[in-house]
């Protein structure tokens, strides 16, 4: 694996790296289990993770941040979350720094980015964004919830569903109508906190996996949010949505990409061990075979990763690119969790086996952040212009 060099890290990218990987060995490989039966991540650890620098890396160093203008440290954070295994933290961790705090950063109010871009970096402020609502998911257009204009403050009813980070969060991105007549126009982005009156949570959703990963439903009430805590302009919340989602896909590929790594090396090392008919697993040719397929699939996707790391870096990457990347590295993710758990036979269905796990975290990748059906929409409307 990873035979190719990757020049593009230097020394001071490898030595963040060892930084990160020491880091998830001692502060989140040990507590999974625990976190997992909890349904979310405990909040010392977002603290820790502050502590250490590793949340918001983009962060001015007027809000406590590093100001660090290099995408590659961000990329790096998300590999080594997802070589852990634990896909809760590899989800959640990077949603809060790589997706839900670009849109403080990029279009907050100085007020909005004073109060909350400093809790985000020490891990004190948990966020979230919420798209997805009952009755609409991947198609934005059609939300319902609303935010009336009230003079000095916009009032926010409805509800959203499927929320990662849901149930710790204190801030959140929120997509409502300003003018349910005007469709992809007639929506905006606000910033809501824990505290504003109206503002509740569901439990905990019992999903089939990511057991770590804390999303829940979130209820708005005639909650009232200050005119500061507009995203941008009014009207103009798609558009940033579709600016911002890039990245979001990007953050999922790379994800998806060392979880299924993870998962590889794992059943490399299990049929290496495990004996069967007076040799080991490892020794039949079919076995062989699928991993000689797999090592061949899983390179030549790192390299593409890697590709696309810099490219982004550089603003090169468009939304039918970053679309490509989240369609084909979920996919792949979940073809290797399936060929993986098949080499393990019976011991791959059972929970306390880490490709179990990962089987069950890799199903959702293609559903959220834009079903991978609608990935095929955007590339296929690149491809006809």
């Amino acid at each position: 694996m990873n035979s190719f060099p990757r020049s593009m890290y230097g020394e001071e990218h490898e030595m963040f790296r060892q930084s990160v990987r020491e880091f998830i060995a001692r502060e989140i490989i040990p507590h999974n289990a625990e976190w997992e039966k909890n349904k979310m991540v405990s909040r010392t650890s977002w603290e820790k993770l502050g502590e250490n620098g590793f949340l918001c890396l983009q962060a001015p160093e007027s809000y406590g941040g590093m100001g660090i203008d290099d995408f590659r440290y961000n990329a790096i954070f998300v590999e080594e979350l997802g070589l852990s295994g634990c896909a809760g933290p590899a989800i959640g961790y990077p949603l809060h720094s790589d997706i839900v705090f670009p849109y403080i950063l990029h279009y907050g109010t100085e007020a909005a980015k004073a109060r909350y871009i400093p809790g985000m970096v020490q891990g004190k402020l948990i966020s979230a964004v919420a798209m997805t609502e009952p009755g609409a998911g991947s198609d934005l257009q059609n939300i319902r919830a609303t935010a009336e204009d009230k003079g000095d403050h916009y009032l926010i009813n409805g509800s959203k569903t499927f929320i990662t980070n849901g149930y710790l969060a204190d801030v959140v991105v929120v997509a409502a109508k300003t003018d349910p007549t005007k469709g992809a126009k007639g929506i905006s982005l606000f910033i809501v906190d824990k505290d504003m009156a109206g503002f509740s949570k569901g439990k905990p959703f019992e999903k089939v996996g990511l057991h770590a990963q804390d999303t829940c439903e979130l209820f708005f009430e005639d909650v009232q949010v200050p005119k500061e805590n507009l995203l941008g302009n009014v009207g103009e919340g798609f558009k940033y949505l579709m600016t911002e989602l890039a990245q979001e896909r990007l953050i999922v590929a790379f994800a998806a990409l060392a979880l299924a790594e993870f998962t590889f090396r794992a059943t490399v090392d299990y049929v290496k061990s495990r004996p069967a008919f007076g040799k080991t697993v490892a020794d039949f040719q079919n076995t062989r075979f699928k991993l000689a397929e797999m090592s061949a699939k899983l390179e030549q996707a790192r390299i593409y990763c890697d590709q696309l790391v810099l490219m982004h870096q550089n603003k090169q990457v468009d939304a039918a690119m970053a679309s490509a990347a989240k369609y084909t590295m979920t996919e792949l993710q979940c073809d290797v969790a399936d060929e993986c758990v098949q080499l393990h036979g019976g011991y791959g269905y059972m929970w306390e086996y880490p490709v179990a796990r990962a089987y069950a975290d890799a199903r959702v990748q293609r559903i959220y952040a834009g079903t991978n059906e609608i990935m095929k929409e955007l590339i296929a409307r690149k491809v006809l212009q």
